[in-house]
């Protein structure tokens, strides 16, 4: 892959929670020149640099870093506003001829990145559910015929017996009473379209991960995280804010309220934190196949194919 690697100008590292993809993406900052560009949802808040596990200060004198902690805790911030400052911050990058590395573990920012955003809002939960009672009564082929009345247009692209897709289509009629045609006409196209970076999905052993999840919320406790809590708790912030469910933020929530003990509140932390890093891999191996997997031993390798020719 050598021969066209000047042709990239990103390079994406994504993997589960303390598999060590920050110092990768430092690493090859350094290597190449280039800038660090967070896509990692919790990270963008301010008021949680520990226990999140944002870049040190130190680090952040190494190279230049982008959208860590630029975001008040009191904000909801949306894969789409994201979007719109990671798409300022690679033209800065381009301006600037550097490299841009963009590193996180939030699937849904790289999915927004590389495939675009759809502009469809939120379905309501009981329109769903309403749509998929139906497909259990009245069968594939009865889902696609109720499409086919309220929307030929998308009835007619997709296959009958396509499940997933013909119920998508009819909640979205249903729920905003457009064509889910209509609303992809509106959605941002890819910032970052296929042919236009390298992917890698940092994937270390499951063992070798978990215990790095124990040892790391126990650091974090020793650094100062249960203080940040504190502070957050302190707000008076609504409860159902992203920043307010942080992995580790709500069982430390209860500690800081004295209902459960901080032996409790780090064992809630630690096991909330290793059953997300599963969802992490099973959600990168399904929604984006274009990631290579690669195991922390051969990173080198994958490194010096990614940078030869780069000063």
């Amino acid at each position: 892959m050598n021969s066209h690697h000047e042709s990239f100008e990103a390079v994406l590292i994504a993997g589960p929670t303390a598999s060590g993809k920050s110092a990768l993406a430092l690493e090859l900052a350094q290597i190449a020149g280039g800038v660090v560009i967070n896509a990692d949802s919790m990270q963008v808040y301010r008021d949680l640099r520990i226990i999140t596990a944002r870049p040190t200060l130190e680090e952040e004198a190494l190279v230049p870093y982008r959208l860590y902690g630029h975001v008040d805790a009191s904000v909801n911030y949306s894969a789409g506003a994201w979007v719109a400052d990671a798409g300022t911050m690679l033209a800065e990058a381009r301006a600037q001829n550097r490299l841009a590395v963009l590193v996180g573990g939030t699937g849904l920012y790289f999915k927004a990145l590389t495939r675009g955003l759809s502009a469809v809002p939120p379905i309501p939960p009981e329109i769903r559910e309403g749509v998929r009672a139906r497909l259990e009564r009245d069968g594939v082929e009865g889902l696609h015929a109720q499409l086919a009345q309220r929307d030929p247009a998308s009835a007619q692209r997709l296959k009958p017996r396509d499940r997933t897709r013909i119920a998508r289509a009819l909640e979205v009629v249903e729920a905003t009473g457009r064509s889910l045609i209509d609303w992809h006409g509106e959605g941002l196209p890819p910032l970052l379209p296929q042919g236009q970076f390298r992917a890698l999905f940092l994937n270390p052993g499951r063992e070798a991960l978990y215990a790095r999840i124990e040892a790391r919320f126990d650091a974090m406790l020793k650094q100062g995280a249960l203080e940040e809590v504190a502070h957050l708790v302190a707000r008076k912030l609504d409860p159902l804010l992203p920043a307010m469910k942080a992995h580790g933020v709500p069982a430390l929530i209860r500690h800081v309220q004295g209902e459960i003990t901080l032996a409790e509140a780090a064992a809630i932390g630690r096991a909330d934190t290793r059953h997300y890093a599963k969802r992490q891999f099973t959600w990168f191996r399904h929604q984006l196949p274009e990631f290579e997997w690669i195991r922390p031993e051969a990173v080198d390798e994958w490194l010096h194919d990614v940078t030869p020719g780069r000063s």
